[in-house]
C-alpha cells in the first residue's frame, strides 16, 4: 500500500467522517430505542411497579399479555375485532393506492397522456396542506354521502391522501424503464392493456411492493381520520380504542403499553419482510434517470 502524505490524508479524512457519522448515529439509534425499551418494561412490569424508575423490573411478568389476548379487560372488549379492522382497512388502502397510482403513473410516464403531469402536479401541491386541516372537509364529504361509520370511509380518505405520493414514485419509477420495450411490443402488436400487463407491471414489482407498504402502514397507524370517520366500538381501528385508556381516571399503562406492543408487531413484520424492496423500490422513484 501507498503510504504517501495524500494518501494518510485521504485515510483521515474517511476516518473522521465515520467517527462523525457515528458521533450522529448512536445518540440518534439510543433516542429510538428508548421509548421501545420503556413500552417493553411497561408490558413486563406488574402494575404497582411501572413507575418504579427500575431499569428492569424485579419481577417480571407476561400477566399483561394474558390479559390483552384474552381480553380481560373492558378497554379491550373487541380487540381482536379491532386489530382485524385496522388489518382490513389497512389492506383495502394498499389494495386502491396501488390500483389508482400503477395505472395514473402508466398513463403520464408511458401512455404519455396529455396533461397528465399537470394533474399530477396539482395532486402533489395538496402536501401543502396538512392532512390534519383536511379531516373536517373529508368527514363533512362523507357524511353526504352516508359514509360514515364506515370502513370504506376511511379506506378511501387514506387512499386520498397516499395516492399522490404513489402516483409520484411510480412514475419516477417508470420514466427509467427502456422506451425500447414499448415500441418492440407494439410493433409485435400489443395493445395498451396488453403492455400495462405483460412488460409494465412485471417490472415495477419492487415499486409497487415498495408503495404498497408505505400505503398499508401509513393507513395502519392512522389515528385522526379514524377516530373522526369511525366511532362503533366494533368498527374502530385499533389505535382509536387504545385512545381510550387516556380517558380514564387510573389508566392501566401497563395494558395499554402491551396492547401496543402487539400491535407494532404486524408493521414491523411486514416492513422487515419487504425491507429490500422499501429501499430499492423507493429509490428508484427518487431521482429522474
Amino acid at each position: 500500500m501507498n503510504w504517501s502524505p495524500l494518501n494518510w490524508r485521504k485515510i483521515r479524512r474517511e476516518a473522521g467522517l465515520e467517527a462523525a457519522l457515528l458521533l450522529v448515529g448512536i445518540p440518534l439509534l439510543l433516542w429510538t430505542l428508548i421509548p421501545i425499551y420503556h413500552m417493553v418494561l411497561f408490558a413486563i412490569s406488574p402494575k404497582d411497579a411501572a413507575f418504579s424508575g427500575q431499569l428492569w423490573p424485579t419481577d417480571p411478568t407476561l400477566r399483561n399479555f394474558a390479559t390483552v389476548i384474552g381480553q380481560r379487560h373492558h378497554f379491550l372488549n373487541h380487540f381482536w375485532l379491532q386489530m382485524f379492522n385496522s388489518l382490513v382497512i389497512s389492506v383495502g388502502t394498499a389494495a386502491i393506492t396501488l390500483g389508482v397510482a400503477t395505472a395514473a403513473a402508466f398513463a403520464i410516464s408511458r401512455l404519455r397522456f396529455k396533461g397528465g403531469r399537470v394533474v399530477m402536479n396539482l395532486a402533489l401541491l395538496t402536501y401543502f396542506i396538512p392532512a390534519a386541516f383536511l379531516a373536517v372537509p373529508m368527514y363533512k364529504t362523507m357524511g353526504m354521502y352516508g359514509l360514515l361509520n364506515n370502513d370504506w370511509s376511511l379506506v378511501l380518505a387514506m387512499a386520498t391522501i397516499s395516492s399522490p405520493y404513489a402516483i409520484w414514485i411510480l412514475r419516477q419509477a417508470s420514466d427509467k424503464l427502456p422506451q425500447e420495450l414499448d415500441e418492440a411490443a407494439m410493433i409485435d402488436g400489443a395493445s395498451p392493456f396488453q403492455l400495462f400487463r405483460m412488460i409494465y407491471l412485471p417490472l415495477m414489482v419492487p415499486s409497487m411492493i415498495a408503495v404498497g407498504t408505505y400505503a398499508l402502514l401509513l393507513a395502519w397507524n392512522e389515528y385522526l381520520y379514524a377516530f373522526l370517520l369511525l366511532s362503533k366500538d366494533t368498527a374502530i381501528t385499533l389505535p382509536v380504542a387504545l385512545g381510550n385508556f387516556l380517558s380514564a381516571d387510573d389508566s392501566p399503562w401497563e395494558l395499554l403499553m402491551t396492547a401496543g406492543f402487539l400491535y407494532a408487531l404486524p408493521p414491523a413484520l411486514i416492513y422487515y419482510a419487504f425491507r429490500r424492496f422499501m429501499s430499492s423500490g423507493l429509490t428508484a422513484g427518487a431521482v429522474k434517470g
